[in-house]
């Protein structure tokens, strides 16, 4: 089966679209300006998005060269869009985070973080019926802290380090009766300061709130078992480290449906209207290699069958004092 991408954009005139991406080019979705609204009269209509794609008709080709590409998906209210992860998810993924908080102690007893992975290693993959471990969970932030393709990731003042971590998100939308709906699937870069989580695993929640990017794309249908693709960063002109990057299930100590389940349990998130991106973690860090990035590096990541990229230079957000005032 061709893969099939979804694909939001913004015409030289201002005028938004949607295209549909597959091995003969990109097509304009007729009529459609958004994906969340596609998605949305998908479930009304009964019919999966690849149906509603079809049902609307082709609105004439895209050359994507031309337009500008916007963040695969987004909600005109961006508080209405809630970005959260989880780690310690995939095979090889717990090494680099028991070196970095071993590193803080002596004992030679298992860190939290390897208890966690193991925990999932045993019991991630439940049988059908059967609830799996249960895995970290974090917060990102909401809508407005999401990027476009190709724009900046800001990195705060105070922050430590500005690291990359490539992976696969889901995107998801809640039905009128608060019902989670996959809309598909795409390639990100959950940006995180590892820095200030080495020095302490405690404060993993601070390291988390910050931007976040996803690829131009949103892939429907299945994921395939077996991603793979390779994570780089490249300073003027130059590529400094790569590494390649490997996600699906295959590679995975938890399964999708057990982190969807874990996330979805709570009934705050599964409010009508809202959209959620939850990253499903790596195992690839330049940070565990040593490397150190800094302002103007650009994270590449790509991975079949994504045909895009993500792509985003660091930059460094001005320091702001904030001053609480008492009613």
């Amino acid at each position: 089966m061709v893969a099939l991408s979804l694909i939001q954009f913004r015409d030289s005139d201002g005028t938004r679209g949607v295209a549909a991406l597959d091995d003969t080019g990109a097509h304009r979705v007729a009529g459609a300006t958004s994906v969340l609204e596609l998605a949305k009269a998908a479930i009304a209509a009964g019919q999966s998005l690849a149906e509603a794609i079809a049902a609307a008709g082709d609105g004439g080709t895209v050359d994507l060269d031309t337009v500008e590409l916007l963040a695969p998906i987004d909600h005109p209210d961006t508080a209405h869009l809630l970005m959260t992860g989880t780690g310690l998810t995939h095979l090889g993924s717990a090494e680099g985070r028991d070196k970095m908080h071993r590193a803080a102690k002596e004992n030679p007893e298992p860190t939290d973080s390897m208890k966690m992975f193991l925990m999932g290693v045993e019991g991630g993959k439940p049988a059908d019926g059967v609830e799996g471990a249960q895995p970290e969970w974090f917060y990102k932030g909401d809508g407005s802290q999401l990027v476009a393709p190709g724009a900046p990731l800001q990195s705060p003042a105070f922050a430590k380090d500005a690291g990359e971590e490539p992976e696969i998100a889901g995107i998801y939308i809640i039905d009128a009766d608060g019902t989670p709906v996959r809309i598909g699937f795409a390639l990100g870069n959950e940006f995180s300061d590892h820095v200030t989580e080495r020095g302490n695993y405690l404060w993993l929640a601070h390291s988390k709130l910050r931007q976040a990017a996803l690829g131009p794309e949103i892939l429907i249908g299945d994921l395939p078992a077996d991603v793979r693709g390779a994570s780089r960063i490249v300073r003027d002109g130059k590529t400094i480290w790569e590494k390649p990057f490997l996600s699906g299930e295959a590679n995975m100590s938890h399964s999708l449906d057990n982190l969807e389940h874990h996330h979805f349990k709570y009934g705050l998130f599964r409010r009508p209207g809202d959209v959620h991106v939850h990253f499903f973690g790596t195992a690839t860090l330049s940070f565990s290699d040593g490397v150190q990035t800094q302002a103007g590096d650009v994270f590449e990541i790509e991975a079949a069958p994504f045909r895009l990229p993500v792509s985003n230079p660091i930059a460094i957000a001005e320091a702001t004092t904030v001053q609480v005032k008492a009613l």
